[in-house]
């Protein structure tokens, strides 16, 4: 069936026709009407250019079962994006979404799966390219963020912060030096940085092997630092803010790590922890960044001089 859309900044206004995603071409999604494309989340055809040769093939088409799958691909993604973006809850999906129910399925089996992150990384890979940069980072940045969690959250997960006086979670995040995410981990705000930081950067340093040095704040001192160094083979400098600065400073290459939360928090669902499971918090957090890195990958890239 053919597929409408509407013109809109930063979208494409031709007329596209049946979708080409698996679920279309073996599955049953031809079954379902195609949607009008009609919110500033959904994907773009710049971005489904983008987007299609990353998709992970599906469990039923590798003979691991199942059944084939009734909703386009791209339309779940559309969902997905939606709900980061805008922070709705999943029962108040607009009806021209596939159910909220499929779409949560499909963001579940994502998240347990691994293949949110996977998706996320294949994504970084480009954007690194694009900027002439190597695949694999040599450098980094760590910090944290405290974030108020909502009442869903349980005891078991949340804590109190009080440094920030927040009573919620706390998610710990190496980027790199583009301000790309490398790794991320959500605990209770009450959780040490240095503890938490000993157990991220040990899984960070075990996918980015060329990794070498990251920076971080007066937070990360103590037995962190040598622990990095002879256990991790990674050089942890500390950025300190000198006792004569006054007021607000910019201080180097911790400003990297702030612009990446500064984006978290324009994204909705993030601007307070929502999710029950800390792996969905995790989740939500590599969805925004593919929604930050697939918009740019879409843009046309400046000629270098």
């Amino acid at each position: 069936m053919p597929q409408c859309s509407v013109s809109m900044a930063g979208q494409s206004s031709s007329v596209t026709g049946e979708c080409d995603c698996l679920a279309h071409r073996f599955g049953n999604a031809a079954d379902n009407l195609m949607r009008e494309r009609r919110y500033p989340t959904d994907i773009t055809e710049e971005e489904w250019a983008v987007v299609r040769p990353l998709l992970p093939v599906p469990g039923w088409m590798r003979g691991r079962g199942g059944q084939p799958e009734a909703y386009c691909h791209r339309q779940i993604l559309d969902a997905i994006r939606y709900l980061v973006d805008n922070g709705i809850k999943w029962r108040a999906m607009p009806a021209d979404f596939p159910p909220w129910d499929r779409a949560y399925a499909f963001f579940r089996r994502w998240r347990d799966h691994g293949l949110a992150k996977g998706f996320h990384d294949q994504l970084r890979a480009k954007v690194r390219e694009r900027e002439a940069r190597d695949t694999e980072p040599t450098a980094g940045v760590i910090d944290s963020q405290s974030v108020k969690a909502d009442a869903v959250v349980g005891s078991d997960s949340r804590g109190y912060d009080g440094g920030k006086q927040i009573n919620g979670r706390k998610r710990h995040v190496v980027v790199d030096t583009l301000g790309l995410l490398l790794g991320v981990m959500v605990t209770a705000a009450d959780t040490g940085d240095r503890t938490a930081a000993q157990v991220l950067l040990e899984r960070v340093a075990d996918t980015h092997h060329r990794l070498e040095l990251v920076w971080a704040d007066g937070g990360y001192t103590g037995t962190l630092v040598e622990y990095c160094l002879t256990t991790l083979a990674l050089v942890l400098a500390i950025v300190k803010r000198s006792d004569d600065m006054r007021g607000f400073v910019v201080l180097p290459k911790r400003w990297i790590v702030e612009r990446l939360f500064a984006h978290l928090m324009r994204t909705r669902r993030l601007a307070r922890d929502y999710e029950r499971r800390t792996t969905s918090a995790e989740a939500m957090v590599y969805w925004s960044m593919t929604l930050l890195m697939t918009r740019r990958l879409a843009r046309p890239h400046p000629q270098r001089a």
